[in-house]
């Protein structure tokens, strides 16, 4: 198998080749106009406007540093550079062309990347209006429906549309099509017409069916945008004089198995197919006012880290696609990490702090919907407390080590109000909230025990670690573990955790995720979608795709590796 090239999430406005933004006052207006010859892979043109991984992680880059180097900006006006076409959503080419994981992995990082545009929109006040300026299909009505608003284009020919049912007869939409019901409230039956149309729905009755927010004729298209923008900017908590910070870039040493940033650590173990994750709690002075916190700027520990734990995260989800199991540790003084949750908790409604907060909700949350393992080890030296006890609460089990002596020892694991909520479940419940969920008695004992350093047997007793071993066991009952998960199906463990891990509210969010994993993953690997035959891979050819019948379908047998899943 070819070695594909590693991709690298780390990007900056200079190496753009898809977007530009621009702002002026309290909005920032950013622009799509993605370059043909600009895929990350070879082997496709990115024509109509349509879009790959590479287009994703500028916009992804591109909204942090509107949240941090601009806070002045209230409202995003997100539109297209080209004439008559918006967006045509995910390359079909490039789909056609991609490995199983390369589809899946994609997928899941555009729905995170849009599901934080409305993360800003609910808690930091950055609002989004999308400016579809022609024909807006696919992923790019998905894009459009993570927006606060929808301005459409009346000129007769610009529509929205879903088209992927009747045009490919594959991946009907995941975030768009749950968008479309949960967030817009389109009724079912319009929305089954919709789904199932080719030319989508343009002007007065995209309006009628709650497909967009507005209309408005070529000449008064752009006041109608800006108005829009404006009115929603007035509901806005965002500041209205404010300097920002830079977002300098994320460095780090890589070598084949490791990752080393200033903040984490990643390890990896190809053997065990096993990455070690180990977050360090910040090291010498740090800033205690808002002043120092300003001054540091993105070298703040809190912010830093949570970049650099994102990467790492999307580093292994994309480039390490053998390395099922993530092992989660800490460490270094735990005093330190309590110390900086006091000084983002004193200063939470200050628009910096707010923001670092919103950027550790979002990256927690990627580690929840990651399709791998994950084991937080809870060592002599390790610092679950406070933020990153988070860290130990989004694993599917965690163990921890019971010394002797323990309480004349730093405390490994102490709650404090980051544990109560801060740093939420997509579903909106804090990980004790679906711990526990929601029952009052052991949420009240958490509550007590909030600000006391746990041993491994209290920490047991309360319930927030799966088991508290002793020396003698801790070494054989944790490689056992690992060989045993090591040793199970990828996609039963996928199923498993994704169910466990959401088992109690759901909302839109969780069934975009659930859907993904659920529907597209079967969709992507049937027949008449990446057979010889399938839509995908006679896309554009002018051939029909072939049909297969039911009889065939039941007859085969496919197996996928942990390579091919994940």
């Amino acid at each position: 198998m070819t070695q594909q090239p590693i991709v690298d999430y780390r990007t900056e406005p200079a190496r753009y080749r898809h977007w530009s933004f621009e702002v002026e006052g309290h909005t920032a207006r950013m622009k799509l106009d993605i370059a043909e010859d600009g895929g990350i892979r070879p082997g496709y043109k990115l024509k109509l406007n349509s879009y790959d991984l590479g287009v994703d992680v500028e916009l992804h880059d591109a909204l942090n540093r509107i949240r941090f180097e601009h806070p002045e900006v209230r409202t995003v006006i997100v539109t297209s550079g080209k004439e008559r076409i918006f967006c045509s959503g995910a390359n079909i080419f490039m789909l056609g062309v991609s490995s199983h994981a390369w589809k899946v992995n994609f997928c899941k990082f555009t729905n995170e990347t849009r599901n934080g545009m409305e993360d800003s929109s609910r808690h930091n006040g950055i609002k989004f209006v999308a400016a579809v300026n022609g024909a807006c299909a696919g992923g790019g009505y998905e894009l459009a429906l993570a927006c606060d608003d929808i301005v459409l284009i009346d000129d007769r020919s610009s529509s929205v549309s879903l088209p992927e049912v009747p045009l490919l007869g594959v991946l009907p939409g995941t975030g768009g099509l749950t968008r479309v019901t949960d967030k817009r409230h389109v009724r079912n039956d319009l929305a089954d017409i919709f789904c199932t149309s080719v030319e989508g729905v343009r002007g007065q009755r995209a309006l009628d069916w709650r497909l967009v927010d507005a209309i408005a004729k070529p000449a008064q298209f752009a006041d109608t945008v800006k108005q829009r923008a404006d009115r929603l900017a007035e509901t806005s908590q965002r500041p209205t004089k404010a300097q920002g910070i830079q977002l300098t870039r994320v460095e780090r040493e890589q070598d084949a198995d490791s990752l080393r940033y200033r903040h984490v650590d990643v390890e990896i173990d190809r053997d065990k197919r096993t990455a070690s994750i180990t977050v360090k709690a910040p090291q010498g002075e740090q800033p205690q006012g808002i002043e120092a916190i300003e001054r540091a700027g993105a070298a703040w520990w809190p912010l830093a880290m949570g970049r650099e734990l994102d990467d790492a995260i999307l580093h292994l989800r994309t480039n390490e696609l053998d390395i099922g199991t993530w092992l989660l540790k800490t460490e270094g003084d735990a005093a330190a990490v309590l110390a900086a949750d006091a000084s983002l908790l004193a200063h939470r409604d200050h628009w910096l702090v707010a923001e670092t907060i919103g950027l550790l909700r979002r990256t927690f949350a990627r580690i929840d919907v990651s399709s791998r393992s994950l084991f937080a080890l809870v060592e002599p030296g390790s610092c679950f407390v406070g933020m990153l006890a988070e860290f130990a609460f989004a694993a599917d089990r965690a163990y921890m080590l019971v010394l002797p002596d323990e309480s004349d020892r730093e405390p490994r694991m102490q709650l404090d109000e980051f544990n109560f909520g801060l740093l939420p479940l997509v579903n909106g419940q804090s990980r004790l909230q679906r711990r526990f969920y929601e029952e009052a008695a052991p949420l009240e004992a958490m509550r007590l025990a909030s600000g006391k350093p746990l041993s491994g047997d209290e920490a047991a007793a309360l319930g927030l670690v799966t088991a508290a071993l002793d020396d003698i066991d801790w070494e054989d009952e944790i490689r056992i573990a690992i060989e045993e998960r090591a040793a199970m199906s990828s996609d039963a463990l996928t199923g498993l955790e994704a169910n466990l891990r959401f088992n109690g509210k759901e909302n839109m969010l969780t069934r975009i995720f659930g859907r993904l994993s659920a529907w597209q993953n079967w969709i992507f690997i049937r027949p008449n979608a990446v057979g010889e035959k399938g839509a995908l891979k006679l896309y554009g050819s002018g051939r029909r795709p072939g049909s297969i019948s039911t009889a065939s379908d039941s007859q085969q047998s496919i197996h996928f590796s942990r390579r091919q899943e994940r």
